[in-house]
């Protein structure tokens, strides 16, 4: 088992910034994906950015040149920048972490994190 405790989320006002972190332990291997996920209410929960254990990004269109994803692999823990931060930004945000195990992939996923960007 992997366990997750992300922090970091709060109130922040349009344009503004905030930092999301997410720790990993337990049972985690030294290649895999890590990643952002949220969920607005009413929406289903969708990508925001993931980021391999070599350094690899993916980005959600909504999020490319505002968000920027990282990860310390020494401390299995990865970091979400969110800058220009829009209403439509607000949603609780998961943290998730993917990797392959004897064939077959495990997922795991925090307990999330809200994000209120609203003046």
């Amino acid at each position: 088992q992997v366990q997750l405790v992300e922090s970091g989320g709060g109130l922040v006002q349009p344009g503004g910034s905030l930092r999301l972190s997410c720790a990993a332990s337990g049972s985690i291997l030294s290649f895999n994906t890590m990643g952002w996920y949220r969920q607005a209410p009413g929406k289903q929960r969708e990508l925001v950015a993931t980021i391999t254990t070599a350094g690899s990004t993916n980005f959600a269109d909504s999020v490319k040149g505002r968000f920027t994803i990282s990860r310390d692999n020494a401390k299995n823990t990865v970091y979400l920048q969110m800058n220009s931060l829009k209403p439509e930004d607000t949603a609780v945000y998961y943290c998730n972490v993917n990797q392959w195990r004897w064939g077959r992939k495990e997922d795991y996923w925090g307990q999330g994190t809200q994000v209120t960007v609203s003046s």
